[in-house]
């Protein structure tokens, strides 16, 4: 929290506040909540992916291992076991990575909008002309970062 005397504007002073976007993400109970909820509803899926690598894995080494020795038709069966393995693989992976991402967005999305009504609270409670976010270096003594993520803490 700074006052700030712009030139061009005579004695107007400025009151500026920064808020760190990222800290709010790491650190705010409503993205903590969030990360576990997301956590929870992809677990399954996860662990299932987990699994068809390691299947996959197994057909691979199986294959290496033993190819030589198989029959051309018992190889080419398995060559395409493989094969299509794979590629269930490659579009499981893709779908959960898009869903995965769809639902960070609408959480992150959530917490940005609880995240501005805060700040908005905190700028009109305190008076501040400005508040920025994400810039490249601030000052700490003008980051209320702290009191946004205590405001998210208390339900505001």
């Amino acid at each position: 929290m700074s006052l700030l005397s712009v030139g061009g504007l005579g004695a107007a002073e400025l009151k500026v506040g920064y808020v760190d976007t990222q800290r709010i993400f790491r650190e705010a109970p409503a993205a903590q909540k969030a990360a576990k909820k997301l956590e929870s509803e992809f677990s399954r899926r996860d662990q299932e992916l987990q699994r068809m690598a390691k299947q996959l894995q197994g057909l691979q080494e199986s294959l290496e291992k033993n190819g030589v020795t198989m029959g051309e038709s018992e190889r080419r069966a398995k060559e395409k076991e493989l094969g299509d393995l794979s590629r269930e693989f490659q579009r499981r992976q893709r779908e959960f990575r898009e869903d995965l991402n769809l639902r960070q967005n609408e959480e992150n999305a959530a917490i940005i909008e609880k995240a501005n009504r805060a700040i908005k609270q905190i700028a009109d409670a305190d008076k501040y002309d400005l508040i920025l976010q994400d810039v490249v270096w601030v000052s700490p003594r003008l980051d209320v970062t702290d009191r946004v993520i205590k405001a998210l803490s208390d339900g505001k």
